[in-house]
């Protein structure tokens, strides 16, 4: 009734001039609603002015730091071959997994407080961990631990630093871990693609591939002399993503990736596995401390194998130890001993201080020289030049050697490359040594003339015993395929090295001090060496055994040179360490290479004429 009422004064007051209405708008709240209004669009467009105009660059660099990031384009490693295209050294894709503390942080909602609470202090050692049991409820942060074989503890103090944004958990990680941990769904937890080393020959091409460190930079071997050629260049780009990671805009290249080179050795795979195989095992049957091994093409220069003992396996880190990755065969040098002896006989011959078909006496077996004495193992009598090298005969060969000027041998020597590098191109290589002066005493002449006082690598010797099969050309050393047939240097008559040449061929026959050295069906010229170590004051017990040899004598294609260190026992002459290993690699060099057996009516000029 009340609202039937008020309705009708309503109706009663608007027919009723002069009466009060009720009024709907108010000019007073009009005013300030627009004033607000008006003052809120003012700020507002202030506001925009001022960024727009005064600090343009605020809002973009905002927007750039959220999306602007730089790709990186991996360069994988180039790869290695064999002189036939056998993988020696590859790269493939490896991850690494790294940690953002802070937002692992930031995903546990801890306070600073919290934080710090859960840092606990071992009473023992006083240092500060954090508390597993508090910082990891769940189960995924030791299955984290687990995959990544690192201790919970270790995983826990890289973590407890929350203000750092990034540290490596582990590098060098297959596939399958990255989908594991993809699973486990951590937050803070992140892959980035790397680059992984591999080499299928394991330790037999360790010493001289050498190996890479985690960032694929080459620090030994082959992999660190042609580090900058094998290592390419990582392209980067600077691109805008969205909140999803999704790039929706390439702004600029910042580094164009240059890819990698491949590097083909000079290196017979074969051959090498058959060489170290032969070498690792004589090493192990003499109880030898080390060894080396070097397989040289006469007519290239190229090497087809170069082994050593001991090696590891560079796949397993956990092998590596400095001592087991050196190449030997160019890095330790060592008096060559009787293996000279073929480069004296050259020396005298090039001068003209003996005749190819001289006799030598060499009666009664030993001879004083400057007060002190040398000698041969028993009187061998009359020798001419080949029986001096047969015998290995010291009086024959130093009587060889007083008859040329110091000088005079001293040039044959480097003429064969002692005392020089090979131009191999790989760090660490030794020069040996080859003692220069004008004056020499009488007995120094001689003890140099059976391979004392100067010292040679494995490769300087092959290298020389390379020159006198080429027919006296020297050749530079490739451990890469040579492209193109290469130029050599004739550094001794061709005609002196042939004699030489077809009178080592007695080494290895009977009555030689080599015949565990011959190979079926081919003849073999060679020379054994074995010599004391020097130690302070003198020469002590132990000995280096070596043999150096070419074949087939008729037409060497090959120099082998077989060192072996420290042999024990009876057995540590060379004719029974070296030279069975000679023969064994000899053989499947020349089988592998499908190299002629000498017909027996080849022979050398010096041969037809005796």
């Amino acid at each position: 009734m009340k609202i039937k009422r008020h309705l009708k004064k309503q109706k009663m007051a608007l027919k009723t001039p002069g009466k009060n209405v009720y009024e709907t708008f108010s000019s007073w709240r009009y005013i300030f609603v627009s004033i607000t209004v008006a003052t809120i669009a003012l700020l507002l467009i202030s506001r925009l002015a001022y960024l727009q105009i005064i600090e343009p660059e605020y809002l973009t660099n905002e927007a750039d730091k959220r999306s602007l990031r730089i790709t990186e384009s991996v360069a994988h490693r180039g790869n290695i071959q064999d002189r036939n295209g056998e993988e020696l050294a590859i790269s493939v894709p490896a991850y690494a997994i790294w940690a953002d503390p802070k937002r692992v942080k930031a995903a546990f909602a801890f306070t600073e407080q919290e934080w710090l609470d859960s840092i606990v202090v071992n009473p023992e050692t006083g240092k500060e961990t954090v508390n597993k049991t508090f910082f990891y409820e769940s189960k995924k942060w030791a299955a984290l631990a687990d995959v990544l074989d690192i201790e919970l503890d270790q995983l826990a103090e890289i973590l407890q630093k929350p203000n750092s944004r990034f540290s490596y958990l582990k590098r060098q990680v297959n596939q399958q871990i990255v989908e594991y941990i993809n699973q486990l769904n951590l937050a803070g937890i992140s892959e980035q693609l790397e680059s992984h080393r591999f080499y299928p020959t394991g330790e037999i091409n360790a010493n001289i591939l050498g190996l890479t460190d985690l960032d694929s930079q080459g620090i030994e071997g082959i992999e660190k002399s042609y580090n900058n050629y094998l290592q390419g260049q990582s392209g980067q780009k600077r691109v805008r993503q969205d909140r999803l990671g999704n790039v929706i805009d390439n702004i600029e290249v910042l580094k164009v990736k240059k890819a990698a080179g491949n590097l083909q050795l000079s290196i017979d795979q074969r051959i090498q596995a058959v060489a170290y195989s032969e070498l690792k095992r004589a090493i192990k049957i003499n109880d030898a401390t080390s060894g080396s091994i070097v397989v040289l093409d006469v007519n290239t220069g190229e090497l087809y194998a170069m082994a050593n003992w001991p090696s590891f396996n560079p796949n397993d880190r956990a092998q590596y130890q400095p001592y087991k990755l050196r190449n030997r065969a160019i890095t330790d040098t060592f008096e060559p001993g009787s293996t000279v002896k073929p480069l004296v006989v050259s020396s005298a011959l090039i001068y003209k201080k003996a005749d190819v078909d001289e006799v030598i006496d060499t009666s009664p077996g030993w001879m004083n020289i400057g007060g002190r004495r040398i000698h041969d193992g028993h009187n061998l009598g009359k020798l001419d030049l080949a029986m001096i090298l047969k015998k290995s005969s010291n009086i024959g060969v130093s009587k060889l050697a007083l008859r040329l000027q110091p000088d005079q041998l001293q040039q044959t020597f480097s003429d064969f490359g002692f005392g020089n590098n090979t131009g191999i191109g790989l760090i660490g290589e030794s020069f040996g040594r080859l003692p220069l002066r004008g004056r020499w005493s009488d007995f120094e002449l001689a003890t140099m003339s059976f391979g004392y006082g100067i010292t040679t690598t494995t490769l300087q010797l092959a290298r020389a015993y390379a020159i006198l099969g080429s027919g006296g050309v020297q050749y530079p050393v490739s451990i890469l395929k040579n492209a193109a047939a290469v130029q050599g240097e004739q550094v001794i008559p061709n005609n002196i090295a042939r004699e030489v040449v077809a009178m080592m061929e007695g080494v290895t026959e009977k009555g030689g001090t080599a015949p565990k050295a011959k190979v079926e069906g081919y003849r073999i010229a060679g020379k054994t060496g074995t010599s004391r170590k020097a130690v302070a004051g003198g020469y002590g017990d132990d000995y280096v055994a070596v043999f150096a040899g070419l074949a087939p004598a008729s037409n060497p294609r090959f120099a082998i040179v077989v060192m072996i260190n420290e042999p024990q026992g009876d057995r540590y002459y060379a004719g029974d360490v070296a030279a069975p290993v000679f023969s064994a690699v000899m053989k499947s060099a020349l089988l592998l290479s499908h190299v002629r057996p000498d017909d027996e009516n080849d022979s050398y000029t010096y041969l037809e004429s005796n």
